[in-house]
């Protein structure tokens, strides 16, 4: 059953971030991950959406998606995100 990371995002270093959006794509794509959203305009329709910026992220499964997160190649690309943007990150069964 495919699976979603779904992040929410704000980034506060554009130019640390834009190091991490280079290196992160062929790490998703090692692990059968492709990008269904990746920023965009987006427009709150109800509730709460904290952050300026979506990121949606479709695996085959949430094993893979899974792997892709804990593993040692998003490791360093990991840390960049971190230091330079805040916010939510799941993962979330298909149907």
């Amino acid at each position: 059953m495919a699976a979603y990371i779904i992040v929410q995002i704000d980034v506060d270093d554009p130019d640390t971030y834009e190091l991490y959006r280079v290196q992160v794509p062929p790490i998703i794509e090692h692990y059968g991950g492709e990008y269904i959203v990746r920023g965009g305009d987006q427009e709150i329709l109800e509730g709460d959406w904290p952050y300026p910026r979506c990121v949606v992220l479709k695996f085959p499964t949430k094993e893979q998606a899974k792997a892709f997160h804990a593993s040692v190649e998003y490791e360093g690309p990991k840390a960049l995100r971190r230091s330079a943007s805040r916010g939510n990150m799941i993962v979330v069964d298909g149907v």
